[in-house]
């Protein structure tokens, strides 16, 4: 396990339930390559990692404060009970630290044209004058934890019906999403896709012929997608359909929640820093869901959502986009994976499972790659 002293000050800080002003008995610390995730009480707060992939910029805190911020606003349109409002951790004048709700408006940051305004000093006295903030933090209800999708699954829990509630809110989730006309068409464009595909296989060259990654494996995965990048007509086709959106962009089990009572579905942490990944082709939102339950080995359940969501969409066309959406999913997560594995915070134990979660994600891409099928 990674030891308290090793992790940076404000997280050794979080992890003692009398910093949180309500009751905790003892503080959970949950680590992804770019967020640490404090289970306290009935609550949940996340906070980013101060880390650039180039495909998300964390370093400055005023980054770190405006993509709370839009993780808040994001979120909040598939489930709003959950995501309560932004907290930062501040350091008095005699160096110690205190948890409290973050007041100002975000707005100051943005300009008109809705760039970051990262000129404006990021070290501010908050009103209740308990500091300057060093960091921020998502603050969330905690869910059930027997409602988790990763548990359901795990338990062998998961039915038909589990699915029929997602696709009851994704489907008006997405007609609503249709976002801005210009954004949208850059956003579903073949360039873009490429972009997104080149940049994600690019980050892992590094790792090729690794004990994750072949070569093999890769060269294969590469030629499928660049092969399939030459359809421009699908892709434009898509575009003229209308089924570009401001999706989700991270539609997996573990971002999925039952309520006890099963009559209540909460989807959430979708991306907030890339509105490349989020903003996307409805098959490519739904193709991570559909990747991960055929990751779990549930393709009868896989092939039973897309033909609820095809009907209810009446999007019979999103089969033909799935293999290469599910196979550039599978990657991401891969990817992540291996990145995950190779974070020097992270514990032994989070680095062995992460590097053998890799392996599989990228054989579920060369399976993708291999089938053209989903």
């Amino acid at each position: 396990m990674t030891k308290d002293r090793e992790l940076p000050e404000t997280v050794r800080f979080l992890l003692n339930p009398t910093a949180y002003p309500h009751p905790v008995e003892r503080v959970e610390l949950v680590q992804t390559h770019i967020s640490y995730v404090f289970l306290a009480g009935n609550f949940v707060y996340k906070m980013k990692k101060p880390v650039n992939f180039g495909f998300l910029n964390f370093i400055e805190p005023a980054k770190r404060r405006h993509f709370c911020q839009e993780e808040l606003r994001l979120n909040r349109r598939l489930c709003p009970e959950i995501y309560l409002d932004v907290w930062e951790l501040n350091r008095a004048a005699d160096g110690s630290l205190k948890l409290a709700e973050h007041h100002e408006n975000d707005d100051q940051m943005i300009s008109p044209d809705h760039q970051l305004n990262f000129d404006r000093p990021s070290g501010h006295r908050n009103q209740a004058g308990n500091g300057e903030p060093v960091e921020y933090l998502v603050r969330m209800v905690r869910m059930p934890e027997v409602g988790m999708m990763a548990g359901v699954i795990a338990r062998g829990e998961l039915s038909a019906r589990h699915l029929d509630q997602i696709t009851a809110k994704l489907v008006p989730f997405y007609r609503a999403a249709a976002g801005d006309p210009k954004v949208m068409a850059l956003m579903g464009s073949v360039e873009t896709v490429a972009l997104n595909v080149n940049e994600n296989l690019e980050q892992t060259t590094e790792f090729v012929g690794g004990p994750a990654l072949s070569h093999a494996q890769f060269n294969l995965i590469s030629s499928y997608t660049h092969d399939f990048l030459r359809q421009e007509p699908l892709f434009r086709q898509r575009q003229e359909a209308g089924r570009i959106c401001e999706g989700h962009g991270d539609l997996y089990s573990a971002n999925i929640c039952f309520a006890e009572n099963r009559e209540k579905v909460y989807i959430f942490d979708c991306i907030e820093f890339n509105q490349r990944f989020r903003c996307c082709d409805v098959a490519s939102d739904i193709a991570f869901l559909v990747m991960d339950l055929n990751f779990h080995g549930l393709s009868r359940l896989s092939r039973y959502f897309v033909e609820q969501f095809i009907i209810q969409t009446a999007d019979p066309e999103l089969s033909a986009m799935l293999p290469f959406y599910c196979c550039y999913r599978a990657y991401v997560r891969g990817k992540i994976g291996l990145f995950t594995a190779h974070a020097p915070e992270v514990d032994a134990t989070t680095k062995e499972k992460s590097l053998e979660q890799a392996g599989r994600y990228f054989t579920l891409a060369e399976h993708y790659a291999r089938s053209h099928s989903f």
